[in-house]
């Protein structure tokens, strides 16, 4: 079946320091995200945080927004994720792109330089804008927060 949607053309920018990695890509025909890898050698120890250089800057087109969400691997197998899932890289950003990531687990996590460190989704991006009323529609939800649907199927 042949995608809904033709991609997109991103402007990418390679950093002298990201000279001889791969440009992100998918990995599989039907994959969501573009893997994309570290242009640096770091160790994230238990509990840290690092913003982990990627080697380029993007021109994401107006309208879109770039999405950078963990890689599931590194989360089930070592507790690394990227904290502010899913990260957004909003289309006037021109640095360089930097994957926040956290390691959760009890050990130290090597990363070196090339190694694959998150995937990039890229959406559209609606516009908004509020309107203040005195009154809310009724729901079956109401107030309700979080929990307030249960847990078990109906």
């Amino acid at each position: 079946m042949p995608s809904p949607l033709a991609p997109i053309e991103i402007r990418l920018k390679r950093l002298p320091h990201g000279e001889g990695l791969p440009t992100p890509a998918y990995a599989t025909a039907h994959a969501a995200g573009m893997d994309v890898v570290s242009a640096e050698d770091v160790t994230l120890n238990p509990g840290d945080r690092h913003p982990v250089a990627t080697g380029f800057a993007m021109a994401i087109p107006e309208g879109y927004e770039v999405q950078v969400r963990p890689r599931s691997g590194l989360a089930l197998k070592h507790g690394v994720t990227v904290p502010n899932t899913p990260g957004t890289i909003d289309a006037d950003y021109r640095g360089e792109l930097k994957v926040l990531l956290i390691n959760h687990g009890a050990d130290p996590f090597p990363i070196r330089r090339g190694d694959r460190v998150a995937q990039l989704v890229v959406a559209p991006v609606q516009p908004a804008r509020f309107a203040e009323v005195a009154e809310l529609d009724a729901t079956d939800r109401g107030e309700g927060g979080f929990g307030s649907t249960g847990i078990g199927s109906a």
